[in-house]
């Protein structure tokens, strides 16, 4: 019995040093804890997040930059690129006006807000612009010049990625126009930036589980288990419709590709757990693009289609915004009209898209909301400042899901997928750690010699393993 004891011992052990997964899970736990018995101390461990979100930050601008180059002149069509941008464009409005219809018809029928009777009056419309710093969301007009680059350098320093998305369309049409006669050596550095970028990320995700244990601990710390009890009902209801969303979308999976989304999140676990720990869905942005090429998905589709997806795709934020439209009118006693809830859905629907990377910016698109009805008190958006923190795990979940189940819908309607390899990644059958890692050298050998011979490769034998070296790290 002592020397199973002890053997038990040693695998959970070697589990717990060679398991990602496990690894974050421990911490996301031990950060509980701390936050429950130390509260202070645990609310001092953010700088273990934030530390980390920043520094994968830093490599998504050139990780994109480098993806999107390299996957518009394998595929060697310009015009290809160009319609899986409209299709992910059409895919987006559709799931984010879904999203949004879902959420008030659930705050119509549970009504998490009915009998608080809160009178604005009583609060602090300051807390909302502390929270958002005094910003604005951009209007439409200023949205789309701000993601055009007046600086090259500016975009990657700016970390804007749909500045760096409109560089490197630019930079992949000037190879594809120029041709490998012309500028040899421009891909293969390209490539190998790749390579270096993607073996960083790989030493940064060994910090992940202080990022998630300094995460966690900060937020059980500072807001404590209350709000779980005061705002129960408005958490219960955003995450069932949230669930039910990613059920939905998992039907529509199923049904363009063939592919399961359950499949799909055992496959990806440890990057959802790391993103659900550290409240960002940017930690794992580089590991998604991997594993989703590794599972079939051509470098232009997930290229183009992922990073877009995180302005344009927020699912679980329109679910939040809806819900929480609804819970702050029936707080406080304002009963919105059929009339008045279909504004609620056209001002969200231009409000989300311009919501990324701006600070306090679900508050921004409630008080644009509040202020486009004319009949709830800006002020009363400071109702959801208590709850708003425990819905980052909703919306991180449904945001990232709904980008990459977008991106294998629009990798499929675009012919960008390679369905058997896909199915057997997501089986297990073949894991992405086992994916052959050839040097750029062989894999150069592989593709066509010029940009006019290359051709779109869905009926080829294996184009998602082909088209890219992908490292597991």
């Amino acid at each position: 019995m002592p020397h199973a004891t002890a053997s038990l011992t040693r695998r959970a052990g070697r589990f717990l040093r060679t398991s990602l997964f496990t690894q974050v899970l421990v911490a996301l736990v031990l950060g509980v804890l701390v936050g429950r018995l130390w509260p202070q101390a645990g609310a001092s461990l953010q700088p273990l997040g934030d530390g980390f979100v920043r520094l994968i930050k830093a490599m998504i601008a050139p990780l994109v930059f480098c993806v999107v180059v390299t996957g518009i002149t394998k595929a060697g069509d310009l015009k290809a690129f160009g319609r899986i941008g409209v299709k992910a464009l059409i895919w987006f409005e559709v799931a984010t006006s879904i999203a949004l219809v879902f959420g008030l018809l659930a705050g119509n029928v549970f009504a998490p807000g009915a009998g608080m009777h809160i009178d604005p009056a009583s609060l602090d419309k300051g807390a909302v612009d502390a929270k958002t710093g005094g910003g604005q969301l951009p209007s439409a007009a200023q949205f789309v010049l701000e993601s055009l680059p007046d600086s090259a350098v500016g975009a990657f320093a700016e970390n804007s990625l749909l500045q760096v998305l409109v560089l490197a369309c630019l930079v992949g049409a000037a190879l594809l126009h120029l041709g490998q006669k012309k500028v040899p050596q421009i891909l293969p550095v390209i490539e190998q930036a790749q390579d270096v970028v993607f073996t960083i990320v790989g030493f940064l995700m060994k910090l992940a589980p202080l990022a998630v244990l300094g995460a966690t601990a900060h937020l059980v710390g500072e807001y404590g288990l209350g709000a779980m009890s005061t705002y129960g009902k408005l958490i219960a209801v955003c995450y069932g419709v949230a669930l039910v969303f990613l059920l939905l979308l998992g039907c529509a999976l199923k049904a363009v590709t063939g592919l399961s989304l359950w499949k799909f999140v055992r496959y990806t676990r440890e990057e959802l757990l790391l993103a659900l720990g550290t409240g960002s869905s940017e930690t794992v942005m580089p590991r998604m693009m991997q594993k989703l090429r590794a599972a079939g998905c051509r470098d232009d589709a997930v290229g183009l289609v992922l990073p877009t997806g995180y302005s344009f795709n927020l699912d679980g934020a329109s679910i939040y915004l809806s819900i929480g439209t609804l819970f702050i009118a029936q707080a406080i006693g304002v009963d919105l009209s059929l009339g008045q809830q279909i504004t609620v859905v056209l001002v969200l629907m231009l409000t989300s898209k311009g919501m990324a990377g701006v600070p306090g910016s679900a508050f921004l698109a409630l008080s644009a909301t509040a202020s486009a009805l004319g009949v709830i008190p800006a002020a009363a958006v400071a109702l959801l400042l208590g709850v708003d923190r425990i819905m980052d795990s909703m919306r991180v979940a449904t945001n990232l899901l709904g980008n990459c189940v977008a991106v294998f819908a629009v990798s499929r309607w675009e012919g960008a997928l390679d369905r058997v390899t896909a199915k057997k990644v997501l089986n297990g059958e073949l894991p992405a750690s086992a994916q052959p890692d050839r040097p750029a050298e062989q894999e150069r050998a592989a593709e066509p010699a010029t940009a006019d011979a290359a051709k779109p490769r869905e009926a080829a034998a294996g184009p998602g393993a082909a088209s890219v070296t992908t490292r597991d790290t």
